[in-house]
């Protein structure tokens, strides 16, 4: 009997994952297609008066699926005997296949169940490939019927469409990673996406740039329905005038609801000010209506403005851009300065305003993204400009988020800096205090707030903190505690961590009343200790790793790791036998309550 060899195998399972990844690419191409060509059939089976057979229909179907995939489509058959070019695409048709073929990518690189992960760019390629084989067999079948796709949309827009939503589920399958960027990618911009700091950073930008273009999609959405609503008689007559019968009305329903995201955008358009066009010679903007306006009879398109000069209720819809600004600001805010952490791990003015800056950018780059695909010819002459200018929409986004987010992000991380009682927080020292003194205020603090908290130790302080003056905490404490050392009959405050200069610090012998006010917090030469860090940085483990790195870099000039000190704690000679503690082993509560020195461990104990 012969055995296949482990290389055998490996090449056998990745020819295997290919063939899959190919077939659940034309799957996914299939489904996107048969759905839509069933919802045609449909509407054609209830029409009382079909136009064309079953060939014809299924012809257009396939032609409004490529019209969902970015294709332009061309009417041959029209009045005047030119065909006429459509390529306004319905963007609500678009998330069916996108959601398929990023689906499918998705699955095709994700590792199954006792199988080693499949290559990631093999299955972005087999999921493209098995799906432009679908797209390109619709092509041949729709190239005889009443809309026709233009070949040379068939490259672009519809290959970068489906080649990026498998690229998505591929990078969806690996856990969505900003990086490690391709070798061929430049080496300054691999450098910074290793960085955590940068990563960071991109991901507050990114967040706020989306959070950027929600409100500018949900302000013009709620344009439209305001028009909608104003317009709601004209618009009834055009839904009604389009079609007689109840099946072509649901037929004009479903398309005004796949072209509803076209028309937020367009209302987006329009509050940032540039507006859409409306024919060749017509320009709809919140200052008026230009030109005259080559407007089809369509129920949405009732929400134009009327022609003339805009009123005040027009220049409302500038309130759309403001806003999306500020949620722009607002996202970056909190990312800049959380109000769970400290105001050491805030962000600097600095950082502030180069993560809105690029929030900005981001957000007007998916809005002109977003308004190119929106808009399109609908035929010819007057027809051949319709919709928003792409690029005048992505620079009035970027005027409207950068002059006004960046200003209000910093303003928004100064507010979310501040404490409740109107200061700044008391956490943090600072810039302008020196080092010893910022290290004094800031452990005077952390005694203060802790004796607040405890009844007790408030009587011993001797002055109750302010309630009405929460900013003086760190000269209050400080002073506070001075006087109550000064005077010689206070006691130190009741706290889990002892103070410095107690009696606990003295040296053995002293007397617990000699400690007066030259060894209080109040003196100016006290410098109280510090809490070492808890960061990984400075645990063993890590501090091994980064000498055994420098060893490696020394060329073996540099010793081994030290290793701990004994612990002076610990006896040297053998261990005896636990016997009971001494007099100089434990310190009587009373003594130092009664100012009697503590025991010497050399002078022998009182006699039984």
């Amino acid at each position: 009997m012969t055995q296949r060899s482990p290389k055998a195998t490996g090449e056998r399972n990745r020819t295997l994952d290919l063939a899959s990844a190919l077939v659940r690419g034309a799957v996914a191409a299939g489904l996107g297609l048969g759905s839509l060509t069933v919802l045609v059939m449909v509407v054609w089976i209830s029409s009382p008066y079909p136009d064309s057979g079953p060939g014809g229909v299924l012809r257009a179907a396939a032609g409004v699926w490529l019209l969902a995939h970015g294709a332009g489509l061309v009417r041959p058959d029209t009045l005047s005997g030119v065909p006429a070019p459509v390529s306004v695409v319905p963007l609500l048709l678009v998330l069916g296949p996108v959601w398929l073929a990023h689906r499918a990518a998705r699955d095709a690189a994700e590792p199954e169940e006792g199988r080693p992960r499949p290559s990631q760019a093999g299955a972005f390629c087999a999921v493209t490939a098995g799906y432009l084989l679908v797209v390109a067999g619709a092509a041949a079948c729709a190239r005889g019927g009443s809309l026709r796709p233009d070949p040379d949309t068939l490259v672009f827009p519809v290959t970068l469409v489906v080649a990026g939503a498998a690229a998505a589920g591929v990078w969806t399958a690996a856990g969505r990673p900003l990086g490690p960027l391709p070798s061929w990618s430049p080496l300054v911009l691999q450098e910074a996406v290793a960085r955590t700091l940068f990563r960071d950073r991109a991901k507050a930008a990114c967040r706020s740039a989306a959070a950027g273009v929600t409100v500018l999609l949900g302000g013009g959405a709620l344009l439209v329905a305001v028009a909608l609503g104003r317009n709601a008689g004209a618009a009834q007559d055009a839904f009604l005038g389009l079609a007689g019968d109840w099946s072509g009305r649901f037929a004009v329903l479903l398309l005004a609801a796949s072209l509803v995201p076209n028309a937020a955008l367009w209302g987006a358009a329009y509050g940032l000010g540039p507006g859409f066009s409306l024919g060749t010679g017509a320009t709809a903007t919140p200052l008026g209506l230009d030109g005259t306006p080559a407007v089809p009879h369509f129920p949405l398109l009732a929400a134009v403005p009327d022609q003339g000069p805009g009123s005040l209720l027009n220049g409302a819809a500038l309130a759309v851009p403001v806003a999306a600004a500020l949620a722009v600001a607002w996202f970056t805010a909190r990312r800049a300065a959380p109000t769970d952490a400290p105001r050491a791990q805030a962000w600097s003015t600095r950082e502030t305003v180069r993560v809105a800056l690029l929030a900005a950018l981001g957000c007007a780059a998916g809005t002109a993204l977003l308004t190119a695909v929106a808009g399109g010819p609908l035929g010819t002459g007057a027809l051949r400009e319709f919709g928003p200018v792409w690029w005048l929409a992505g620079l009035a986004a970027l005027v409207w988020t950068a002059g006004i987010g960046v200003p209000a992000a910093l303003l928004l991380r100064l507010w979310r800096l501040r404490t409740p009682g109107w200061a700044w927080r008391r956490d943090v020292p600072e810039a302008d205090e020196p080092p010893a003194t910022a290290r004094a205020a800031a452990a005077a603090s952390a005694v203060e707030a802790e004796a607040g908290e405890k009844a007790g130790a408030e009587a011993v302080i001797g002055r109750r903190r302010r309630w009405w003056a929460p900013w003086r905490g760190r000269g209050g404490a400080a002073g506070a505690a001075g006087d109550a050392a000064s005077g010689g009959t206070a006691a130190p405050a009741a706290s889990s961590v002892p103070a410095p200069g107690t009696a606990l610090d003295a040296a053995p012998g002293a007397l617990v009343g000699a400690v007066g006010s030259g060894a209080g917090r109040g003196d100016a030469g006290f410098e109280p200790y510090d809490f070492l860090p808890t960061d990984p940085w400075h645990e063993k483990d890590f501090r091994e790793a980064r000498w055994a790195s420098l060893k490696r870099g020394s060329g073996g000039l540099m010793a081994d790791f030290p290793a701990d000190p004994a612990d002076p704690a610990e006896p040297v000679g053998p261990a005896g036998p636990a016997g009971p503690a001494g007099p100089a082993d434990f310190a009587d509560p009373a003594d130092f309550a009664a100012g009697r020195p503590e025991p010497d461990p050399d002078r022998p104990g009182p006699t039984p």
